[in-house]
């Protein structure tokens, strides 16, 4: 075990744990007990049907995407429980350098799977809250991968769901991609195996990956307006450190390294024989898809494919020079966006 002080109650918190003891992991072994830290926001109804459920993106918490919270938005408290689930290996949730077992600690820790994910946060609905049904499902990115596990693996139970930047199997140039980002840490001086000592041994190659996210982030546009400077930088070196830099240097790169690699083999289609238009034939849930049009990560048209795929399902690109990374809200009129669709999704019976 090492310390990280990132991921504490006083910084990512309050959250809570929930625990599975024995959780058998889907590409072999177990953790013996599997800590699924999460928080929630508003009251369960009596009935248990006002439940949303909103899994975060890689590198994310149960705090990342709060800003969707609160009165009058989609997300509204005083109606929904909400509940942000973090995954497994994320840093707040058992993780590489906070498991208190031995063999399972650092770079001993095992592979996950979107689905191990899923299975762990179905576990926590059903079994500390009694929910059977969730009104909505969504996500960005990673958590958009993990819409779409709960929305094939349990289509009786999502009545709802708004998969956001990403796509339901990860493609062969996102592989690729993401096998770089992944070398950005393993192969950084005192990386170790995955076995260091501190988390600040490991900043240049926290830097060096905070880099590659700045360049495939966010739009060619972005940069070639200037857009930065609507965001409050003076120039790309500062909205590097400033942005970039200063997200990721505090993180741990074992955890990172894991939820990568889980979003390297997210794939739906298992569920099927390896048959994706089969595995999304099996969604009940009104979809509204939401890719943003300038993704250089997870591309429109790759979104596209899955909506078509998809047999009630609302495509809806969402127009920002941001990129991948609109959902941050950086600019108010992402905000906006994103937040009337999902109040359109929520007006949706289903």
């Amino acid at each position: 075990m090492i310390s990280n002080d990132f991921y504490s109650q006083e910084n990512q918190g309050p959250y809570e744990f929930f625990d599975i003891k024995d959780f058998e992991l889907e590409y072999g072994g177990k953790i013996s007990n599997c800590r699924i830290a999460y928080s929630t926001h508003g009251t369960l109804n009596a009935a248990k049907d006002n439940v949303i459920l909103f899994p975060h993106m890689f590198s994310g918490t149960s705090k990342s995407l709060e800003a969707y919270v609160g009165e009058g938005k989609a997300l509204d408290p005083s109606k929904y429980f909400i509940i942000f689930p973090n995954q497994i290996g994320n840093g707040v949730s058992t993780s590489p350098h906070n498991t208190e077992d031995a063999s399972i600690s650092m770079c001993d820790f095992p592979q996950i799977s979107i689905g191990d994910d899923v299975r762990a946060q179905h576990a926590l609905l059903t079994e500390q809250f009694g929910i059977t049904e969730i009104a909505l499902v969504l996500g960005w990115s990673m958590g958009a991968q993990q819409t779409y596990e709960w929305s094939v693996r349990y289509p009786d139970m999502v009545k709802r769901a708004a998969p956001i930047g990403g796509t339901a199997k990860t493609s062969d140039h996102n592989t690729v991609m993401v096998e770089s980002l992944i070398g950005a840490l393993r192969t950084a001086i005192n990386f170790n195996d995955g076995n260091y000592s501190s988390c600040e041994e490991l900043d240049k190659g926290l830097c060096h990956l905070a880099v590659m996210f700045a360049s495939i982030g966010v739009s060619r546009e972005f940069y070639a307006k200037e857009d930065w400077r609507v965001a409050g930088f003076e120039s790309v070196e500062q909205f590097l450190v400033d942005f970039w830099k200063a997200w990721f240097r505090p993180m741990d790169p074992n955890a990172l390294v894991s939820m990568l690699d889980k979003w390297q083999h997210a794939d739906v289609s298992k569920h099927a024989d390896g048959d994706l238009a089969a595995a999304l034939g099996r969604v009940k849930a009104v979809v509204h898809n939401m890719p943003f049009e300038q993704d250089m990560m997870f591309t429109e048209l790759e979104c596209r494919d899955d909506s078509a795929m998809i047999a009630n399902c609302e495509h809806k690109p969402i127009p920002s020079t941001w990129g991948h990374f609109a959902m941050f809200g950086v600019f108010p009129e992402d905000f906006g966006f994103i937040d009337g669709q999902l109040k359109d999704l929520l007006a949706v019976q289903a």
